[in-house]
């Protein structure tokens, strides 16, 4: 993977919360600090007037540089709600969710705070959030809701998104006379098209996919296979869908896509390649916008990413949940509906790039749209027409690093693809016991 997609992942997947630490404590828990206010008169009121609800907020992603930004949603919030005071804490990723598990079994923790999909499973699962009751799922996009319910219980509000396009470099399309990307492309199209634009001489690649965990669950959903069994008790990735999904992948080493003996997969190697004008295809993140759009006269757009026997995109979402513990839910789900919804939310996001608001209503993002390059920014929201979220278990990092390991003996020619497959199956079998 690629480092611009690998620092995002690594900081979008932390140590999760074990299922039996979680359950034990969970029992045990009871209302947040003593620095939590009570909700109830203030003592000596003689006016009948009360004291403003106060709910803690604690959060990851405005740290290192949107701090102001929240701040500025919380004084939107308040002003809106001036019977609502929130307080908020703002922790580094790197410290965030070590924090948040000592909370949980602490009994300390807050009322509303944030969480990733990857987590918000886990916590889902062993009773730490409280039901959210009368959301208006219209307000938002339905495959991001769909993210943060649990067997049909919504446990969070999405916050935000970022997910994975297909980048490609326009004028290398149009000097060899190959038909640029559309939304109807299959793996088909875009192995006959990289073929076409790779000029090894010239050092120029036709595609670049990083070959990771990431990117094989993703064309395993793209294939029309699944990563467990239905009652996620054993992995099944495997299978013939499994091992069309690892070829399309293996299959670009050294042939359209560089090895790794060429650089491929070492920091920033794809991103520099792209932006010299050295890659026709590159299957990366909309957080490359930036990067990408600076780099002068280069002519670059975007499309929704094909698939073989379906859509499917990679989405990367964060959200945002209320404490089972809590008890001032209300006002908390109050609060996490404004930060996720409100309009004030969209236009903060979009005013300063703090990803992408979840919102439904895309004439709200028409700012976003109309922002080139890319020409194509409607792509984004395409893609989360067909989305696939990453198969999640207790020993997250353990299997991402096996299935990853194993893809590489693949395309190293260490082992055959359904060999390194069946070894990667019988590994993750091993961590779900």
């Amino acid at each position: 993977m690629h480092r611009s997609m690998t620092h995002r992942r690594s900081r979008a997947v932390a140590t999760l919360a074990t299922a039996a630490a979680l359950a034990l404590t969970l029992t045990a828990c009871t209302q947040g600090s003593a620095t939590n206010s009570d909700p109830a008169p203030a003592a000596g009121a003689t006016d009948g007037a009360q004291e403003p609800v106060t709910v803690r907020y604690l959060n990851f992603s405005a740290n290192d540089g949107h701090e102001a930004d929240l701040d500025a949603l919380v004084t939107a919030f308040q002003d809106a709600n001036p019977d609502v005071v929130v307080e908020v804490e703002t922790l580094p990723y790197a410290d965030y969710f070590t924090a948040l598990q000592t909370a949980v079994a602490g009994g300390t923790v807050a009322d509303a705070f944030e969480l990733n999909y990857e987590n918000f499973v886990t916590y889902a699962t062993n009773g730490a959030l409280a039901e959210l009751e009368g959301v208006d799922g219209a307000a938002y996009k339905e495959s991001l809701l769909d993210a943060f319910t649990l067997d049909g219980t919504q446990f969070g509000l999405p916050e935000s998104f970022s997910n994975v396009v297909l980048f490609y470099n326009a004028g290398l399309f149009e000097a060899a006379g190959v038909e640029a990307p559309t939304a109807d492309w299959t793996w088909a199209e875009e192995k006959a098209a990289a073929e076409a634009l790779t000029d090894t001489a010239a050092g120029v690649w036709g595609d670049y996919q990083p070959i990771s965990f990431h990117e094989f669950y993703k064309t395993l959903a793209q294939a029309g296979g699944e990563f467990f069994n239905a009652d996620k008790t054993e992995a099944t990735f495997a299978g013939p869908e499994g091992v069309a999904a690892a070829t399309w992948l293996v299959g670009k080493s050294g042939t359209t896509m560089p090895t790794e003996a060429d650089g491929a997969g070492s920091p920033d190697f794809d991103s520099t390649l792209f932006m010299d004008g050295k890659l026709a295809m590159w299957h990366t993140g909309i957080w490359m916008f930036g990067g990408v759009g600076a780099v002068e006269g280069l002519d670059w757009d975007i499309a929704v990413e094909p698939g073989s026997t379906t859509k499917a995109s990679a989405m990367f979402t964060n959200g945002v949940v209320v404490s089972a513990t809590s008890e001032v839910k209300d006002a908390a789900q109050q609060w996490v509906e404004f930060l996720t919804s409100s309009d004030e939310m969209v236009q903060t996001r979009l005013d300063t790039s703090w990803e992408l608001p979840p919102v439904a209503d895309e004439s709200k993002v028409a700012a976003y749209l109309d922002v080139t390059p890319p020409a194509n920014r409607q792509a984004v929201f395409d893609s989360l027409d067909a989305v696939v979220l990453p198969p999640v278990i207790e020993s997250q990092q353990e299997m991402q690093d096996i299935v990853s390991e194993e893809l590489g003996n693949a395309a190293a020619g260490r082992k055959p693809v359904e060999q390194a497959l069946n070894d990667a199956q019988d590994r993750v079998n091993a961590l779900l016991g």
